[in-house]
């Protein structure tokens, strides 16, 4: 889970709900702030738990480089409705919603990225390979099912929802597992606030299921290298403790993507290090489309 340091959305930046065949979808879009977008768009998918907001502080820097950036929370996801069936909350069914949302920015081909469980989903999205694609980022995201204290966390949480997935029984594990922890961290009183309405406003029954599937994720690297016309970049923290940096620079590797290491930071680069990121990204983004054959 990342935790944005500020919720103060830039002038540039406003929220909005898109619409798609497979439901409604919120979202926060950055535009340039004077002129229009001379680059192809951007969108931006969270991970577990996660929610737009986790990208704020890229978002008006992503901007200013001259492209419109969408960052959306996935169906159940904080500000997002649930989907109608809990059977979609897999990898599959949520690359499909990415896919449409993909086709609501009129702009052109995007460049897509994952963040964390966001890019389990969203290299769904690019091996269907039924949505036009400029270039594809898994940020913090590994090869398959993660491990370490972040399964054990994902797993507590399957566990203590039970069988009693309602947002009623979200709010008990909050007070009995999640408020003091949250607390003790030290984080600002309002993002405190912000975290605890983010957890509860997530649909009980999609926390499950994604959880399942971030928890028994295959290795889909294969998979994803056959999309080689497609320029990929992997980018992590140097101390990312989802995913060992190790496993991340092999899987750059096998997809003969580019590959950034970000200094100082963990699992959550577009939090610790923002302007790194958003510089790192732009510089990818900017050489993607100058490549010759690729559909701008």
């Amino acid at each position: 889970m990342s935790i944005p340091r500020f919720l103060d959305l830039p002038a540039c930046v406003r929220p909005l709900n898109i619409q798609t065949p497979l439901g409604a979808v919120a979202a926060l879009r950055a535009t340039p702030a004077s002129g229009g977008a001379e680059h192809q768009p951007a969108l931006l998918v969270p991970g577990y738990t996660g929610s737009k907001e986790d990208f704020i502080a890229l978002l008006e820097t992503l901007a200013r480089a001259g492209r419109s950036v969408t960052a959306i929370d996935m169906p159940g996801q904080y500000e997002s409705p649930g989907l109608p069936d809990p059977a979609q909350y897999t990898p599959a069914g949520l690359g499909r919603v990415i896919g449409e949302v993909a086709l609501t920015l009129d702009d052109g081909p995007v460049h897509l990225l994952g963040h964390s469980f966001g890019g389990l989903v969203t290299r769904e999205t690019v091996i269907e390979g039924a949505v036009p694609l400029l270039s594809y980022t898994l940020m913090s995201s590994g090869p398959s099912a993660i491990g370490g204290s972040r399964a054990r966390d994902a797993g507590g949480l399957v566990a203590a929802l039970g069988a009693e997935r309602t947002r009623a029984r979200l709010e008990e594990v909050w007070t009995q597992h999640l408020e003091e922890p949250t607390r003790a961290s030290g984080v600002d009183p309002e993002i405190h606030a912000f975290l605890r309405r983010r957890m509860l406003a997530n649909h009980p029954e999609g926390l499950v299921r994604m959880a399942e599937a971030l928890l028994a994720a295959p290795d889909r690297t294969a998979d994803l290298a056959r999309r080689a016309e497609l320029p990929m970049l992997v980018l992590y923290g140097e101390n990312d403790d989802a995913w060992p940096p190790e496993a991340q620079a092999a899987m750059a590797e096998t997809l003969g993507a580019e590959r950034v290491v970000v200094p100082g930071a963990a699992h959550s680069p577009n939090v610790e290090a923002p302007e790194t990121t958003a510089q790192a990204l732009t510089a990818f983004w900017n050489r993607t489309e100058k490549m010759p054959g690729l559909p701008v």
